[in-house]
């Protein structure tokens, strides 16, 4: 018998994840993967967003995995920072320096400052050493602040649709890690 997993929550950054995202590849094979919708995708509101994660977390039936892409992670530590945790863990890829004026557009700067909080719970940053949101070392900086383990995803640019990674099995192998940590 295959042990229960936690429930999976799918949480897109600006713009939300395309049908070619490997978000939306992950949902489409896994209908139970529930993705953290928002008002308005282009222009973020930090308290909004913060908002709709809460309300998707606090509905799950257990503690769940969130898989952040991109601004969500911020939008994730956040919550952690405000929240405290219950969470079962977190996949945090391609985080975006909401705190870099030359990587990331001002629509994001409303998620300033980052937090760089610890998780309570087993996290994995997976970051490009090509992307253009966040520089490698920084990236490096925040899985370190926040207690993740760092996990280097290659020369892939911002993981997303551009980078043409179909279902990434190489994350959601990461995701998997998550369902037995501990």
């Amino acid at each position: 018998m295959r042990p229960l997993r936690p429930p999976v929550l799918i949480v897109p950054g600006l713009g939300n994840s395309g049908p070619e995202h490997w978000q939306s590849h992950w949902q489409q094979a896994n209908p139970d993967f529930i993705r953290v919708e928002q008002a308005d995708w282009d222009r973020p509101d930090l308290n909004d967003w913060l908002a709709r994660l809460d309300a998707a977390i606090t509905a799950c039936p257990a503690p769940p995995v969130v898989v952040a892409h991109s601004l969500a992670c911020a939008l994730t530590a956040h919550w952690v920072t405000r929240h405290g945790g219950n969470l079962h863990g977190a996949l945090l890829v391609a985080p975006a320096d909401v705190d870099s004026d030359s990587h990331t557009p001002p629509e994001t700067h409303g998620f300033r400052p980052m937090p760089l909080t610890r998780f309570a719970c087993p996290a994995i940053v997976a970051a490009s050493s090509n992307d253009p949101f966040v520089d490698f070392g920084r990236a490096r900086h925040f899985a370190r602040c926040w207690g993740a383990r760092f996990v280097d995803a290659g020369a892939c640019g911002h993981v997303n649709s551009t980078s043409g990674l179909g279902d990434w099995s190489f994350g959601y192998a990461l995701l998997e890690d998550l369902f037995v940590a501990e």
